[in-house]
């Protein structure tokens, strides 16, 4: 079989049917990325492929970097400031050695895609491919906006901290019309739920000035962060996404939450306990705020970051130190949190993620006892990180599948820093038609295009649509 043809990854004649009748011509909805609006905005084209695909600035694919890592490439050229070609080169020869990982499928899907490019890429081909893709890199339609809007592209969530002032989406929202697309913020309060690392109160001071709200108590974080809701969904702003490493549901009031605030304030080390207070507490009220504002919540859980404390020291955060977390009570404590909120009525639709996929069945099966209020309000999230996979994106479909309603799923997102990712929506359209084509070949679901192909478009982008309320004709 020929690399990455027209039928890879589809297994059988339904699936073929399905994705190339139904799937293919679908457009996207990415409601969760880490694209930069003010490069969105700005619309520079990349002086060459390196930039766009290896590192910009203090951005990068630490996907590929840690497979230039364990191929023996020095740091100068994957983070460091090396030669971009010798970079260039160091990635075609880490490719070569990735057969059989999603990276070697997807790097080749971009040259397919983008590029025109159908040749394996390797140190062989690389010479050529460098020129090949730098000159289209420098034409117009290879600039972010027409990146986007060629692939397809509807709706793009960038990751906003809560004290952003958000002026590159309102420098956006003026060229939407134009643009053919709408980007949208999406508040992610690392800052905040990381109460624990430096420089919270000065975060705090920062948060405040935004919102015209002097903090001095747990209160006051509530009361500006309120402000910030309501500022974001005067932008468009429908989703908010919270990165929970580890948890535990500890309960606390509000003279204790007003010590552990004034605690992290002055720099003193907190414990465990007095972490987990906080924390519960703060989700509880992010919990009410995207519940009054009828937003999505997403929850990413079960990661452990910067193992590798010298290179978090040299590099920062992001930059391919992480792995898959091991709490194995995490869902536990989510369910204790989502029963004590059920009692007020305040769940809001939610989409759970975890690194660990030892905890999709816990919380497929968890969603199912809260669903109350609306089709399809909790999800199980797509195969996250490093289960964004052929084989992870299976079986959360299959998880997601038995366990509860699959033709609602709201589908695909790339979480990625690289206008040159949208192919991971062609690659997981791929695996869901598999899905489906396979279970049509074993009897288990109807053989008939005319049933499953509206389900794929749903999947692929109907629901997403629906569910988060985007465009004027879908707000509640």
């Amino acid at each position: 079989m020929t690399l990455l043809n027209d039928d890879f990854l589809l297994g059988n004649a339904t699936a073929k049917t399905l994705f190339h009748d139904y799937a293919e011509g679908m457009p996207i909805i990415d409601f969760h990325c880490h694209l930069n609006p003010q490069e969105i905005y700005e619309n520079k084209n990349y002086p060459n492929i390196t930039r766009i695909w290896l590192n910009e600035g203090h951005y990068g694919d630490h996907y590929k970097w840690r497979l230039m890592r364990a191929n023996g490439v020095p740091e100068e050229l994957i983070t460091g400031d090396g030669d971009e070609y010798e970079k260039f080169l160091a990635w075609a020869g880490t490719i070569e050695k990735s057969l059989g990982n999603p990276l070697y499928e997807w790097t080749h899907l971009e040259l397919r895609r983008f590029f025109h490019i159908d040749e394996a890429f390797n140190r062989q081909s690389a010479p050529a491919i460098w020129k090949q893709t730098n000159a289209l890199l420098q034409t117009e339609a290879f600039k972010p906006r027409n990146l986007i809007k060629n692939s397809n592209v509807k709706a793009v969530c960038t990751t906003d901290d809560p004290a952003s002032d958000l002026h590159y989406h309102q420098l956006l929202q003026k060229t939407a019309a134009v643009d053919g697309f709408k980007t949208l913020p999406a508040m992610r309060p690392d800052s905040l739920i990381q109460i624990e690392k430096p420089g919270f109160a000065a975060y705090l001071q920062e948060l405040g000035q935004q919102a015209n709200v002097e903090i001095n108590s747990f209160a006051d974080i509530i009361t500006a962060l309120k402000q910030r809701f309501e500022f974001f969904a005067s932008m468009g702003g429908r989703l908010s996404d919270h990165s929970l490493l580890t948890y535990h549901f500890i309960e606390a009031d509000a003279a204790q939450l007003d010590a552990i605030v004034a605690k992290a304030v002055r720099a003193e080390p907190l414990s465990a306990t007095e972490h987990d207070q906080y924390l519960t507490m703060l989700l509880e009220n992010l919990m009410q705020l995207n519940k009054q504002f009828d937003w999505t919540m997403q929850f990413h859980i079960n990661s452990i970051r910067d193992l590798n404390h010298p290179m978090y020291d040299q590099l920062g955060a992001d930059t391919g130190y992480d792995a898959v977390g091991t709490q194995p009570d995490i869902v536990s404590q989510l369910q204790q949190l989502y029963t004590k909120m059920r009692d007020t009525n305040n769940i809001p639709k939610t989409i759970f993620y975890s690194l660990n996929p030892n905890d999709w069945m816990q919380l497929a099966t968890m969603m199912g006892a809260f669903q109350e209020g609306g089709q399809q309000r909790l999800q199980l999230g797509a195969g996250w990180w490093f289960n964004d996979t052929a084989e992870g994106m299976h079986e959360q479909l299959r998880i997601f599948a038995e366990e509860s309603l699959l033709p609602n799923f709201v589908g695909m997102l790339t979480d990625s820093r690289s206008f040159l990712s949208y192919p991971r929506h062609e690659y997981f359209r791929r695996v869901l038609c598999n899905f489906y084509g396979e279970l049509a070949e074993q009897g288990r679901v109807p053989d008939d295009p005319q049933v499953l192909g509206p389900v794929i478009q749903d999947i692929a982008y109907n629901n997403a649509y629906q569910y988060f309320g985007f465009f004027e004709d879908t707000k509640h």
